[in-house]
């Protein structure tokens, strides 16, 4: 946008023209001039609600109160617009919020438009009770100075000093704009002889989330929020002028003193519960004109600030409704407030899904050597050797992602492939880890508010800091079955040495795969990966590098010769699943469904659904039973809480007619007893789920005395909390068991849910705890400024440069500050918080720390880094009938250590820079845990077993044996069991627990 022309007229003159002239002439019609579509407001032009209400005149109000508006109906119907005067650009945080309120039925001659029927009258208020000049001519002034130069505006607020400091106010920390006292500012009328000025303060408001200040639109998403969960309602007060001198008509600035003469309450603002973005409902709300002169004569707006008001409002609103092709005068009735049905038509815009995509890297370098990522929540199983190719090397995951033609109203027309649509895909790749700051814990807890973060190859300074960024740039596909080198992100390099990231590919309908490295990580310099005499090493290795990564995906479509706009998305490259079907505690889609729901932008579940909301909470835990020991003792098949079960579950979903005949509430009880809640600061291990947190666990030697903080072990959020407490209590909703089997491939799944389907398939199979740094992404995703839109990553746009003067150290200040590190992303954005290199952390994040408490919990990442495995030749035991069944219930009860393979020898056991080392070169080779068909019907035995086993391992050569045959177990629970078996002495397991210390 150019410029705006340096202001005309004379503020002294005629300063009322003159603002006219500057707000509407110059920069509103400006912003028109320059494309701005649908034209609109000059001020107030940040919109964050519209909502239907009515307006209750208080009973019993005095004869003397009773003047004009407030003696002629005891209720009107009532529209408002919620709004910020601040810039498209700039968040919410800090904002000047103002409401205007239209009333209908209001009888008689308004003083805007004495000719004008519509039966309409306005209020304005806002969150300020006095303005920032006194009169029109310093309205005048001070907006000319602001609209020549910086430098004059300045200028002009050093001269007045007192509208500097009410400009400052103005920047209020807004919770909601629900419970925001406003004012209006200016006085008026009341009446024949008396003056006022109005107030609005809240009376009743609905239960919200607390608001996540870091989201630029939070207002709406809270007003949202509320207003969908119930009625608010605010208390309309007038205030007399009881002293001329001391509450003036024409002096703005001037504060009336509510001490001096206290509001009066005299009509009540009531917004029943309902979707203030329901069809049309923003859309009619941004066509109303506000204006404090469109009210009767009794309530006359007094002084100069409201005589300019009623000029440049009026020629605003003019404006904007001419160019937008909407009627310039007043409804004369309100638009009902019924919920319309949606809006069906053709397709007019598209979105990629998923949002956000999960490709993984493996060893595999076959042109086949891959497969698709999970499209449903419940595909096939994997079974045993699906995720190798045929020579035993891992497999790479793809992501695949479509897109989906949308009506106007946002509903799934079609799927657009490409025989129905010309499709360009675009996707950027890039890996900023070794440039970017390094990992300790997370930024965003109270942990870390003195921490400071020095950077990862702090040596590089300056431009030189640029060659630790591997950036092919962006890579661009389409057609059908496309593949080749043009398609490789095989261009970036690391300090000179080349980094392939990955290549993109399109399926036979034209969809778009990205397929990401092969895990390649290594030191050109052959620097050390760990120094045990630098902690900050771990996870940080100098001179380092890994090939995973993330950036955004967009497309360009043209439908019918037309370019319609498409939502672009994100992906991420991640390490492998070694356990594919093993669902964590609380998944990355659980995280991010949590992080919307607290903060506003999507509403709290209206019922507890007790198989989708409480059941997988449940059924997780037993789940963990295949990756470790603990889990599997209690939770595993015949343990005391088996809840996969069907006699327990039907128990636990059972919903008693009344509360004093609830057969299984004490149960619910116990089981809600036995979790962390959310907010809990006991420190207790024993609570479930039985998983570390956000900080590490305290393990060496010198820190063991350390208090442990409560946020080492992992909490439920706000969400689950409030979901398992409404269940144990009885308040819920048995929907189990399920009417119909689950979707096995997305082609069972209704077209209109498909899109839903891929976002949460898509984060289902990753994990959202602990972040320590995490096992796909970090932190920082639980934060909802990362994103523009649920599942949608706010990226940097592309000619803007990437942000790198957050200096030396990273503080959470600068972390968490708006507009900071954790808003709009880059390529390599997400992936840069994650360890260096990712196999060093894969490799010690392991269960047990502390031996006097239990050996094989808590634990950290066991659904995708598993602790404690069955092993194949313990499950051909247990399938081998012709054995005594206490040897295959004992089989079936014995877990091997998974991380065995790169621990070293018992005669030879490796440190720990030499696991990680082994881990960077065989994990490839790493057992995957996979599916293998069970015993039906058996008390001590599934029927369907997952089951660790190595690449080559068949049921004629199960090598992988005990583990305990040749190598050391190198894991406090695995020595302990060697100590019991009398493989070691209690010497040597203080000396081996001491080598393999996390």
């Amino acid at each position: 946008m150019n410029s705006p022309k340096s202001p005309n007229g004379n503020c002294q003159i005629d300063p009322i023209t003159s603002l006219k002239e500057m707000f509407v002439d110059q920069v509103q019609y400006g912003r028109i001039q320059q494309g701005q579509c649908p034209a609109r407001r000059p001020v107030f032009l940040r919109l964050h609600g519209v909502a239907h209400g009515r307006f209750e005149i208080v009973p019993d109000l005095p004869e003397s109160l009773r003047v004009g508006i407030f003696g002629q109906r005891e209720s009107y119907p009532a529209w408002v617009r919620f709004s910020s005067d601040i810039k498209d650009s700039l968040p919410d945080y800090q904002s000047t919020v103002g409401i205007g309120i239209k009333l209908f039925d209001v009888v008689g001659t308004k003083l805007l438009s004495p000719d004008e029927a519509a039966p309409t009258a306005d209020f304005i208020l806002q969150n300020m009770n006095v303005f920032f000049v006194d009169n029109a001519q310093q309205m005048c002034e001070f907006t000319r100075a602001s609209l020549n130069t910086k430098e004059d505006h300045d200028a002009w607020l050093a001269e007045h000093p007192e509208t500097d400091r009410i400009l400052k106010a103005m920047k209020k920390e807004v919770p909601t704009v629900l419970a925001s006292e406003m004012w209006s500012v200016i006085p008026f009328r009341f009446g024949d002889k008396r003056y006022c000025k109005y107030k609005l303060e809240p009376e009743w408001i609905p239960e919200g989330a607390e608001p996540d200040l870091q989201d630029p639109g939070y207002l709406q998403r809270d007003l949202q929020q509320r207003l969908a969960n119930g009625e608010a309602r605010l208390r309309f007060m007038v205030q007399l002028q009881i002293d001329p001198l001391s509450m003036p008509l024409d002096q703005a600035m001037t504060e009336w003193s509510e001490k001096e003469s206290a509001p009066i309450h005299v009509a009540t603002l009531i917004l029943p519960q309902q979707d203030i973005l329901a069809r049309g409902q923003t859309e009619y709300g941004e066509t109303l004109s506000f204006n404090p002169w469109r009210t009767l004569l009794e309530h006359e707006p007094v002084g100069s600030i409201a005589a300019a008001r009623k000029v440049v409002y009026q020629a605003s609103a003019t404006l904007r409704r001419d160019v937008n092709g909407q009627p310039l005068g007043e409804p004369e009735t309100p638009r009902s407030a019924a919920i319309w049905p949606s809006a069906r038509g053709p397709i007019v815009r598209a979105a990629i899904h998923p949002g956000i995509g999960i490709a993984r890297v493996g060893t595999s370098t076959e042109p086949d050597g891959y497969f698709l990522g999970p499209e449903v929540v419940h595909p096939e199983l994997t079974m045993a050797g699906e995720h190798r190719d045929h020579h035993g090397a891992l497999k790479r995951q793809a992501a695949i992602f479509r897109i989906y033609g949308l009506n106007a109203a946002g509903e799934v027309v079609d799927e657009l492939t490409s025989d129905k649509a010309d499709i360009h895909w675009h996707a950027h790749l890039a890996n900023r880890k070794a440039q970017w700051y390094q990992f300790k814990q997370p930024m965003d807890i109270p942990d870390s508010a003195t921490l400071a973060v020095p950077l990862r190859n702090p040596n590089l300074q300056g431009d030189d800091r640029s060659c630790l960024v591997i950036d092919p740039g962006e890579r661009h596909i389409s057609g059908i079955n496309k593949q080749g080198p043009e398609y490789h992100f095989d261009s970036g390099h690391f300090m000179g040495v080349n980094v392939p990231l990955g290549e993109l590919r399109t399926d036979d309908k034209g969809r778009l795969l990205v397929l990401g490295g092969h895990g390649r990580s290594a030191s050109p310099e052959g620097r050390p990966i760990y120094d045990p005499t630098a902690p900050d090493s771990f996870n940080n290795a100098a001179d380092w590098y890994d090939d995973v990564s993330d950036g955004p995906v967009s497309a360009t479509v043209y439908l019918n010769g037309q370019n319609i706009p498409v939502d672009d998305a994100w992906v991420v490259v991640a390490p492998p699943n070694f356990a594919p079907d093993v669902i964590g505690w609380r998944t990355l889609y659980d995280l991010l469904m949590d992080t919307y729901i607290e903060s506003g932008w999507l509403p709290f579940p209206e019922k507890v659904s007790f198989s989708k909301d409480v059941l997988p909470a449940l059924q997780r835990l037993s789940n963990l039973q295949w990756v470790n020991q603990g889990y599997a003792t209690l939770f595993g098949k015949g343990g005391q809480f088996d809840f996969d079960d069907p006699k327990l579950i039907a128990k636990l979903a059972h919903r008693p007619k009344s509360v004093d005949q609830d057969p299984y509430h004490e149960l619910r009880q116990i089981i809600y007893n036995s979790f962390r809640l959310s907010g809990q600061t006991a420190v207790d291990p024993r609570s479930w789920p039985w998983q570390y947190g956000d900080v590490d666990f305290p393990t060496s030697a010198p820190d063991r005395d350390k208090p442990i903080s409560p946020s080492a072990y992992l909490s439920m959020s706000k969400v689950r909390s409030t979901l398992l407490q409404r269940w144990a209590s009885g308040d819920f909703e048995c929907d189990w068991p399920p009417k119909e089997e689950p979707a096995r491939e997305l082609s069972q799944v209704p077209l209109a849910e498909q899109p839903d389907m891929l976002d949460k398939a898509a984060l289902h199979f990753c994990l959202a705890d602990a972040f320590h740094p995490g096992c796909e992404l970090p932190w920082i995703m639980r934060h909802a400024s990362l994103y523009r839109a649920p599942f949608r990553i706010r990226a940097l746009p592309k000619e803007q440069a990437v942000p790198s003067d957050y200096g030396s150290k990273l503080t959470q200040s600068i972390a968490l500050q708006p507009d900071g590190p954790v808003y709009a992303q880059p390529a390599g954005g997400l992936t840069r918080w994650m360890a260096l290199p990712w196999q060093g952390d894969s490799a010690f994040c392991r269960s047990g720390y502390d031996i006097k408490y239990d050996p094989y919990l808590p634990t950290y990442w066991p659904a995708r880094v598993p602790n404690q495995v069955l092993s194949l030749r313990n499950y051909l035991k247990v399938m081998d009938t012709s054995l005594p069944r206490d040897e295959r219930i004992f089989a079936f009860r014995q877990r091997d250590n998974w991380l065995a393979p790169v621990l070293g020898t018992l005669s030879n056991p490796a440190k720990p820079p030499q696991v990680m080392l082994n881990m960077i070169n065989q994990f490839g080779e790493m057992a995957l845990v996979e599916a293998r068909p069970g015993i039906e019907d058996d008390p001590d035995f599934p029927a369907v077993m997952f089951v660790a086993t190595l690449p080559g391992e068949s049921e004629q050569s199960p090598h992988m044996g005990t583990l305990f045959d040749h190598k050391l177990a190198g894991s406090i629970e695995q020595n302990h069991q060697l100590l019991r078996a009398g493989w070691l002495s209690h010497q040597q397991l203080e000396a081996f627990n001491e080598v393999f210390k996390p």
